[in-house]
């Protein structure tokens, strides 16, 4: 009976996501406060219902009720708690019931805290989720029903994707998903201003907390996903550039951009259409990663599904919103003209490049991630764009970016002069070419990928801190620091994060030492300077798997570091096997043992990576995010807080001339 209300609490949302979406928006064409006012109510009811739906689905998961079929086919009766949870979005249905939880709570949200805008935009904004509310409740309830009976439950079920029972992997869908379907909100904003016919530095007041929340939860959901591949598959790496990695990475490029252009619109009141373009662009992304994970259309280990007729279901929803948003702002884009001018040397254009840089290293990653599909679909053609094409075509970009930000970031509005706010990152800059000097000369590689990596890092974190250093006058001041806003606090977390990831990728790039050998129980081996001893292999039952566990010594200079315990498990009811890698975390490199099969002499396989700088990759990741909380907390930028500048009289002149 529980299940049936969970589904029946779906329709019932469906219908009133309907309302949501009809009446707001009419009240608004028509000025009636009173059909504008359905929307809160029903937002708020809707992400009530939703819930509820989820709360059961997760009841059946927790209880084992076999008698759903995506539960049977996606849990398992020995399964730990933590993934008999995580089970309910481990699959495509549960993932979308998630999706559509999470699209409802920003729309609850933006309905309890969105008293200050304007009434007719709050509808519109409010009816425009509603509208994507209803496309995601259809698709659920008539393709990808999670409540689905079966006639004959069987006696137990055949378990989760064994790479999915992971705590990384149980929490980094949901961050995506905030990250994902926050973007949202930001399309229902352009839309709303559209229709609207009016963007102000307001509007770009509105929509920077909603921007900036989702690339905080994109960013900590990337990062999730990151470490994972890295510690968890058992290849030493930290990304692929896999289809389904690539489509996190677009949004949160196209979320980035946003983020500084509606830092002009809210200043300067210009870019009004390219930042109405870019938020209807980073949904319309996140719009097509669904589809590559649904679709069927690529293979991974991350897909959900392989429905055909699903995947037509989500292009239908992709070509609707992204091609109606698309042609109301072909015919709108005009109303929205600039106000401010700037010159070419200018913090404006600075932003203008910023975000030129992102968007085309989306386009170029987008490229390289259909290109296999369209030379298949138009010439019959099997084709494999892998890290070759994406190392060449995308680093450039980034490259740049890196090299812009400090600059860019201490520019004057409106007119600057380079040099003179070049010169004032001379320390930077020297900073940053001693790191390079003093990189070169130590290292045995003779690569110009770690040096230059680091510099660049060094470069963008001692600019972050210059940037803020410059913000109290000529002299340090620490009052002054401590009265700096928050969102400039974030912006130095956010840039600094960047520089230490960037900084990271390059040295495990270009210093990785990898060994492959075949080791005998009781030999041990150098590799790197360190000597590793293999003392012993065992199995182990776990949980709901068999483990063959290794422990293994590792020695530098005669000084013990650590014991590890590689495993290689293998589940019996999922016929699964996966690798766990045995990993000494350390502050400037990893140690990372894997252990593989027997081999005929009695031996076992033994890979072995000296990663240099690897957890920088996901401190600095972390950093970032935190700086981007750390901005949200800004009170200019809450979605409560008051939108629009107090107006301060004018003084006039005897002549009745407003005085400048």
């Amino acid at each position: 009976m529980l299940v049936e209300l969970g589904h029946f609490a779906l329709v019932l949302a469906f219908a009133v996501a309907l309302a949501q979406t009809v009446l707001p928006l009419w009240g608004a064409q028509t000025r009636n406060p009173a059909l504008m006012a359905v929307g809160e109510p029903a937002a708020m009811i809707q992400f009530v219902l939703v819930t509820f739906s989820f709360g059961v689905l997760t009841y059946a998961f927790v209880t084992s009720d076999f008698s759903l079929k995506v539960v049977m086919e996606n849990s398992h009766t020995l399964k730990p708690m933590l993934y008999k949870v995580s089970g309910v979005w481990g699959n495509h249905e549960g993932s979308m019931l998630l999706w559509v939880l999470i699209l409802a709570l920003f729309g609850a949200t933006a309905a309890l805290f969105g008293g200050n805008i304007p009434a007719t935009l709050r509808a519109r904004v409010i009816g425009i989720q509603g509208s994507i509310g209803v496309a995601f409740l259809a698709f659920i309830l008539f393709t990808s029903n999670p409540f689905v009976r079966l006639a004959i439950p069987p006696m137990n079920g055949q378990d989760l994707n064994p790479l999915l029972q992971d705590p990384g992997l149980a929490f980094h869908p949901p961050f995506l998903y905030l990250g994902y379907v926050g973007l949202s909100m930001t399309f229902s904003f352009a839309v709303a201003a559209l229709l609207e016919g009016r963007v102000d530095a307001a509007w770009g007041r509105w929509v920077r907390p909603w921007t900036l929340a989702a690339w905080v939860f994109l960013t900590i959901g990337i990062g999730l996903g990151s470490w994972w591949a890295y510690y968890e598959l058992g290849w030493g790496g930290f990304w692929f550039w896999d289809p389904v990695e690539n489509a996190s990475l677009m949004p949160w490029l196209f979320a980035a951009a946003l983020l500084h252009s509606a830092i002009v619109v809210e200043k300067r009141e210009t870019l009004k259409s390219w930042t109405i373009l870019l938020a209807i662009m980073a949904f319309g992304f996140s719009l097509i990663g669904t589809f590559l994970v649904r679709s069927g259309v690529i293979t991974s280990v991350h897909a959900f599904a392989n429905d055909p007729e699903r995947g037509v279901f989500i292009l239908l929803i992709l070509a609707v919103f992204m091609g109606g948003a698309l042609a109301l702002f072909t015919l709108r884009a005009g109303v929205m003209q600039a106000k401010g001018v700037f010159a070419l040397v200018s913090r404006e254009s600075a932003l203008v490049m910023n975000n030129i840089l992102l968007a085309v290293s989306s386009l170029v990653v987008f490229i390289g991630t259909i290109w296999p599909l369209v030379a298949e679909a138009l010439w019959a053609r099997k084709l494999s764009v892998g890290a070759p094409f994406f190392d060449a075509a995308f680093t450039p970009f980034f490259v740049a970016l890196a090299i812009l930000l400090p600059i860019g970031a201490i520019l004057p509005w409106k007119r600057a002069k380079l040099g003179a706010s070049v010169k004032k990152l001379l320390p930077s800059l020297i900073l940053a070419f001693a790191v390079l000097g003093l990189i070169w000369s130590i290292q045995t590689q003779k690569t110009l990928l770690g040096p230059i990596g680091l510099a660049l890092g060094t470069w963008l974190v001692a600019g972050a801190v210059q940037d803020i250093l410059l913000r109290t006058g000529k002299s340090v001041n620490l009052s002054r620091l401590s009265r700096l806003p928050r969102a400039d606090w974030g912006r130095l977390l956010a840039h600094g994060g960047l520089g230490i990831t960037m900084a990271g990728i390059s040295g495990l790039t270009a210093w990785t030492v990898e060994d492959i050998r075949v080791v005998q129980i009781g030999e041990s081996f150098d590799v790197a300077g360190y000597t590793i001893a293999l003392e012993a292999v065992e199995r182990q039952q776990g949980p709901n798997y068999i483990t063959t566990m290794a422990t293994m010594e590792v020695f530098k200079d005669a000084k013990h570091i650590a014991t590890l315990h590689p495993e290689k498990r293998s589940y019996p009811v999922a016929q699964m096997p996966t690798t766990e890698a045995g990993i000494d975390n350390g502050f400037l490199r990893d140690i990372y043992l894997v252990i593989g099969d027997i081999q005929s002499n009695g031996g076992w396989a033994v890979r072995t990576y000296i990663k240099p700088l690897a957890n920088w990759i996901w401190g600095g990741t972390i950093i970032m995010a935190l700086g981007g909380f750390l901005s949200l907390t800004d009170r200019r930028y809450r979605v409560a807080a008051g939108a629009r500048k107090a107006q301060t009289p004018r003084k006039v002149t005897a002549k009745g001339v407003p005085a400048e």
